[in-house]
């Protein structure tokens, strides 16, 4: 019998538009447990339809500081490619994450990704790619905004929130952020990560569900699969030589590509 790591996978379907207040039916996040289907996880204010990214945010804190063993999927990127590191002299994620989060302001309540687009310019080339979509042909750069299929904006609007969420220490103690934190995670951690729908989106039934309530059903049942197959662990260590790792911890990957 296979002894499961986690009982709550969380997959969330992120997005971008408007600023951190607007409440968005692209933004999803859907939730289960080893023996359950994955549910829609409303946002907590009553006659309150979508979620907005602050809101979301403080309500991942909350699970992330519960007695729940939690792996929370995110579909938008978690670092920028390597050349972003060496252009503004980061030595690690979390200085990344915070020089971000300084320059592109999109916590702000009232920023939208045009806004700091404007402001900063841009932040590399639609070709500069990370190890992990390299590795995947349909991904796009990080940096390739205005197409059809980008993380960009959704990535430019994300990583400040995940800045917000490391700085609580509780948290950061508590939760493996993979793989900057290693590759291997420990059995009493909970873990955020990078996720990328498209990958299972076929495997699974879309029933009624929009496309985007699907992606983030789909993160949360993959998760939840693959627990139960005990796989999380072969997923976790990817087939990386020792230079491709150092470069992983730094520009992230996408769980389940190996």
């Amino acid at each position: 019998m296979v002894s499961l790591r986690f009982n709550n996978y969380i997959g969330i379907d992120y997005s971008g538009a408007k600023t951190s207040l607007s409440r968005l039916a692209q933004l999803q996040i859907y939730t289960t447990n080893p023996e359950g289907n994955p549910r829609r996880i409303n946002p907590p204010e009553k006659r309150v339809k979508n979620w907005c990214r602050k809101e979301l945010t403080f309500h991942l804190k909350e699970i992330l500081k519960s007695k729940k063993k939690t792996i929370i999927g995110i579909d938008h990127g978690l670092s920028f490619p390597y050349s972003f590191y060496k252009k503004n002299k980061l030595k690690n994620w979390d200085r990344m994450l915070a020089f971000v989060s300084k320059t592109w302001k999109t916590s702000n309540d009232s920023v939208t990704v045009e806004d700091a687009r404007k402001a900063v310019g841009s932040p590399g080339q639609a070709t500069d790619y990370r190890l992990t979509e390299k590795w995947m042909p349909a991904a796009k750069s990080v940096f390739h905004f205005d197409v059809q299929g980008s993380v960009a904006k959704s990535t430019h609007a994300g990583i400040p929130w995940i800045y917000e969420i490391i700085q609580d220490v509780e948290i950061r103690n508590r939760t493996h952020f993979w793989p900057f934190d290693g590759l291997e995670v420990q059995p009493d951690q909970n873990v955020i990560a990078e996720i990328f729908p498209s990958l299972f989106r076929r495997r699974y039934k879309k029933g009624q569900r929009s496309d985007d309530q699907h992606d983030a059903f789909v993160a949360s049942a993959w998760l939840r699969d693959m627990d139960k197959r005990g796989l999380l662990n072969y997923y976790f260590n990817p087939m990386l030589s020792d230079s491709e790792k150092q470069l992983v911890f730094l520009e992230g990957w996408i769980l389940g590509v190996l």
